[in-house]
């Protein structure tokens, strides 16, 4: 297929974006769409599997069929035998008629059966007999009967992990999957994520006869690093939002304003987005020292101003001079301000070599940074005395006792000052904080808080 069939089936289905991997996912629904093989559509939540679906149904021999969707997981368990494959009377409770079900009323058309990995097991059994003979029995029937249906089918979850577990008949799955179509999420599609938002800015603008939403380019920036873990979806739901409650401002979206629309509990771990190394079992731990990090660096930032507060008052008398002269090597290592770098919202940080052997932050960009929060600055360590960073008592090894107490003080308050935020919801305090639920907890013990 080339690109110009490729562009004309995206208009006609309303799909935006020229991402290569959604590109070459139309590609492979335009060329299946002819046989009547049946395909499996993965991808996350909300990534518009649906509209593969009714490419390949609408580009096939049955596009004068029937075409139906039905979602697994929405039918109860005792009752989606008899949708999908109809009852006779009295065959159970309530069954006041015969009833057809959909593969009986489909019958040369296409079915979409969307969460597959919801389906019970003994539904699968007899999905499997409609793929392998194309028959199927009514509930409380014993005569089998035939149909000729196509099923597409889509799952946002791995199905080789549920047939693994017991969940899933490995020999459906292989019958399902045929030919793959995977849906990238819009995450992984670059620049689509703007064309999809102006989109629907500008549809709602229309809907709703307002003025059309600009971004400035700090909002294009927020809007590309931020994951969208609902994809299109959420975009769309953000989208609306900001159009109706902004509309009034008459201004250009800046990243500020649209960062309030993007929910922090559904921001990626920050923990394992900057410290890859905290995957497994030491996430937790991981997470716990990142917090410990930012409480030392605010302590030595805090040290920093000090310093300057007192050259600044002593440089004023005659003889704060001659102390300053005196105490030249002390306040010679203040840190210029030209060498404080922002961090992300929780002072995380990876580490590089500096010039002179010592370990020197480097500051995220804008990507891995998220949240409302200011930024937390921290310093070049220039006197060369932080020399690892894997361990928390690496870096805090001559720190004096009322230190270590004053550490835990900040980080106290730091646990208080969130859980004030988030109204004394753990679980929200704990997404603030970048650590675990369950971290928090022990904290909250540890120091005795009263949530109340």
């Amino acid at each position: 297929m080339n690109q110009q069939e490729i562009q004309s089936v995206k208009q006609r289905f309303g799909i935006i974006g020229n991402a290569p991997a959604l590109n070459y996912a139309i590609n492979v629904a335009m060329q299946v769409a002819a046989t009547d093989l049946t395909v499996l559509i993965t991808g996350e939540s909300g990534s518009g599997k649906e509209s593969f679906s009714k490419i390949i149904h609408s580009l096939s021999a049955r596009k004068h069929g029937q075409f139906i969707a039905i979602n697994c997981g929405a039918i109860p368990e005792g009752t989606i035998d008899s949708e999908l494959f109809g009852h006779e009377k009295g065959s159970f409770t309530g069954a006041v008629d015969s009833r057809k079900g959909y593969f009986e009323t489909t019958n040369g058309g296409t079915i979409f059966l969307d969460e597959i990995g919801e389906m019970p097991l003994g539904t699968q059994a007899r999905l499997l007999r409609v793929l392998e003979n194309g028959e199927f029995i009514r509930v409380g029937s014993s005569k089998t009967q035939k149909t000729d249906v196509r099923v597409v089918a889509a799952t946002n979850v791995n199905l080789m992990d549920a047939v693994e577990k017991g969940k899933f008949r490995e020999d459906l799955y292989y019958r399902l999957n045929t030919v793959p179509i995977f849906v990238p999420p819009l995450r992984e599609r670059g620049t689509d994520i703007e064309l999809l938002f102006r989109k629907f800015t500008t549809d709602f603008a229309e809907r709703y006869r307002i003025n059309p939403l600009q971004l400035t380019d700090s909002a294009k920036q927020t809007l590309m690093a931020y994951p969208f873990p609902g994809n299109i979806r959420q975009l769309k739901n953000i989208a609306e939002q900001i159009s109706i409650l902004e509309s009034e401002q008459n201004k250009p979206i800046d990243g500020e304003t649209l960062a309030k629309y993007l929910p922090l509990s559904q921001q990626p771990n920050r923990t394992l987005a900057l410290f890859p190394q905290a995957q497994g079992a030491n996430a937790e731990n991981f997470s716990e020292r990142e917090l410990l990090y930012k409480v030392l660096f605010d302590m030595r930032r805090d040290v920093n101003d000090l310093k300057k507060l007192v050259r600044d008052v002593l440089g004023n008398e005659q003889d704060g001079r001659q102390i300053l002269h005196n105490h030249k090597d002390l306040f010679d290592s203040i840190t210029p301000e030209s060498d404080l770098r922002p961090a992300a919202d929780l002072g995380v940080t990876r580490f590089l070599p500096a010039t002179n052997g010592s370990i020197r932050p480097e500051s995220p960009p804008p990507s891995e940074t998220y949240g409302n929060h200011p930024p937390v600055q921290i310093f070049n360590d220039v006197d060369g005395d932080i020399n690892e960073v894997t361990e928390v008592e690496d870096v805090t090894h001559e720190t004096e006792e009322d230190d270590s107490l004053s550490l835990e003080r900040q980080e106290k308050e730091m646990i208080l000052k969130a859980l004030r935020r988030n109204n004394n919801k753990r679980k929200y305090a704990a997404q603030a904080l970048g650590i675990s639920e369950r971290t928090l907890y022990r904290k909250i013990k540890q120091y005795e808080i009263d949530e109340e």
